[in-house]
């Protein structure tokens, strides 16, 4: 019988496939077929490969798209994903939104340009939706209780996946974002494994309107796709990301009442989500699906972005499952905007920044208020912990801090180690399906609520871990890798940002050190740096340095870290700054070998 279900399963994945590819070439399937007379040599395969998708593309009538090859041994998910009706879908999508969207990100600088040429702050007299008793539209049945989630999972890490899969969460954060590294090989094994996962091609896994809610989230705006080029430019990676899993896994998450649903990262303002609204409406015209079928949840990641928060409801009101707050990201966000100005230099962020400081708490307000107000949810930040042992000092530590999310009227949060399930369900025994039934209607947030600074100076302790924090993140992602674990505690690019802001922030403003007086200068920096590198490499129990290639690699992760932090102007996002850098991809040409 057991059998019996995955064949009938295969058969719908190849019927769901068969219906986009040309009727003309045989085009590989997860169930393995492969094109006939391919060379054996893999450099040959792989050109072969090329060669007949072009030749297929214009045979739809396809032109000026231009499509990279796939790494090696993944010749199966490359042509299980980039079939040529998939290719013209993404080409299609990137066509009628790249105005759009470059437009979007001109605005973007041309408002940090208005701030720091007029030394102006965000207020909330900017943008105010007209319209006065409106709500955002229901959320699907499965989608009512959002009490836990795990998160920052790439489904490019197989083994992690399947075990959010087999979890008793109620939704998972599929993340092609912060927690994963953006290589084409992570790509493809990323967007094969969700496909796999909703058409039930997973071994040990059940039905996808059985396991827990997929919340996939594409790249934010300021990654970009190299693999794929349409009219000579390369693709947005969100669009990338976003176009193929609507494109493949849109109608069956529909039938099975599991989607599609969508995290949607960094925006930083009502304008963004009027675009993702704008490419919501387009493919669901296009895909044949009733409006609205998509939803998406919005991470309130920029503090520009929290004084629009109702906007953004508003322009994604047929579309939303309300917004999310994360702690790292969005304090980064202050260094991003302000960092230059000597009134806006974060502390310490490991003893003096955390969700009970004022503008945290604020703007956690802010947030539960803005969504309950409109009958959305509003769900709160993950917990990074990794629970090494059974530490109750830990243990009770991180109760606490998600208590206080809950007591504050969030609907739900999100864990990062499985194990953390039980406990945090605990904490959750009593509380509603969801918490929209409290509007919060005492919370009064200022702009200058939001905008102040916790108190606090800066210690060794916690620049030397900004400074390993950065090193060790670089060092994964030159490794195909989006994240791990430093000091039990898993670490992203959200963290990796906030680490490498404050470091620039400190030597940019000459602050000193709580304990000696000591001014946090470059050389101090590259001291630090040549001290943790020393640590790490000499170390009987080091994890990442185990040959002579590791420890090259490391000291490259080390150089481009302090490039970073001594920049006389501040890169926007680290992830653009080693997405776009010629490092990165040598390394990457390097994995592909």
């Amino acid at each position: 019988m057991a059998n019996m279900r995955v064949q009938d399963r295969m058969q719908v994945i190849r019927n769901h496939l068969g219906l986009h590819s040309s009727t003309n070439r045989n085009v590989i399937t997860i169930s393995k077929n492969c094109r006939k007379n391919i060379p054996f040599n893999a450099s040959s395969r792989q050109d072969g490969l090329v060669e007949a998708l072009q030749a297929d593309l214009a045979q739809i009538g396809v032109s000026d798209v231009e499509v990279e090859p796939p790494p090696e041994g993944m010749t199966e998910e490359y042509t299980t994903l980039l079939t040529p009706k998939a290719v013209r879908f993404v080409a299609d999508l990137t066509r009628e939104f790249n105005t759009q969207v470059d437009l979007m990100m001109k605005e973007r600088l041309r408002r940090k340009v208005e701030l720091d040429i007029t030394g102006n702050l965000p207020n909330f007299a900017n943008y105010k939706v007209q319209e006065t008793n409106w709500r955002v539209d229901p959320v699907p049945e499965r989608l009512t209780c959002r009490k836990l989630d795990l998160g920052d999972v790439s489904p490019a890490n197989t083994d992690k996946f399947i075990e959010a899969l087999q979890c008793d969460v109620n939704g998972i954060q599929t993340d092609f974002d912060d927690g994963h590294c953006p290589t084409w090989r992570a790509q493809l094994r990323g967007l094969n494994n969700v496909c796999k996962a909703v058409f039930g091609l997973i071994p040990g896994v059940g039905d996808i309107s059985q396991v827990p809610v997929l919340m996939l989230r594409p790249r934010a705006w300021n990654m970009i796709e190299h693999n794929l080029l349409v009219d000579g430019k390369e693709v947005p990676g969100p669009l990338f990301d976003f176009g193929l899993l609507m494109f493949h896994c849109a109608s069956r998450l529909l039938t099975a009442k599991s989607g599609p649903f969508f995290y949607l990262s960094k925006l930083e303002g009502a304008n963004e989500a009027r675009v993702w609204n704008n490419i919501f409406c387009w493919t669901q015209e296009k895909l044949n699906i009733p409006q609205g079928s998509i939803k998406a949840c919005v991470l309130i990641e920029n503090i520009l972005a929290s004084f629009e928060m109702e906007e953004i409801l508003y322009e994604l009101r047929n579309h939303s499952l309300g917004l999310n707050c994360g702690i790292w990201d969005y304090s980064a966000s202050f260094v991003n905007k302000f960092g230059h100005r000597s009134d806006f230099v974060l502390p310490d962020r490991n003893k003096y920044v955390n969700m009970q400081r004022h503008f945290l708490r604020k703007y956690m307000d802010l947030v539960i208020h803005t969504c309950h107000k409109r009958g959305a949810h509003a769900t709160g930040g993950m917990a990074a912990t990794i629970l090494d042992s059974w530490d109750q000092t830990v243990i009770a530590k991180i109760t606490e801090a998600k208590s206080h999310e809950i007591l504050a009227g969030a609907d739900g949060f999100m864990v990062y180690d499985t194990r953390l399930v039980p406990i945090m369900k605990k904490v959750m025994a009593n509380v509603d399906i969801n918490q929209i039934h409290r509007k919060r209607e005492d919370v009064q947030v200022t702009a200058e609520d939001l905008l102040q600074m916790p108190s606090g100076g800066v210690t060794l302790e916690g620049l030397k871990h900004n400074v390993a924090v950065g090193i060790l993140f670089i060092d994964a992602w030159l490794q195909g890798r989006g994240h791990y674990v430093y000091k039990a505690a898993v670490e992203d690019s959200a963290t990796a940002e906030i680490s490498r802001s404050q470091v620039w922030q400190w030597i940019r403003h000459r602050v000193r050190l709580e304990e000696s007086g000591d001014v946090i200068s470059r050389s101090l920096v590259q001291k630090l740096i040549k001290d943790f590198l020393s640590s790490v490499i000499t170390s009987s129990d080091s994890v990442c340095v185990k040959s002579l290639c590791d420890k090259e690699r490391l000291w490259t992760s080390a150089n481009i870290f302090e490039e970073v932090v001594t920049k006389r102007d501040f890169p926007e996002f680290l992830t653009t700054y080693l997405n776009l850098d010629h490092t990165f991809l040598s390394y990457q040409k390097k994995l592909l070998e």
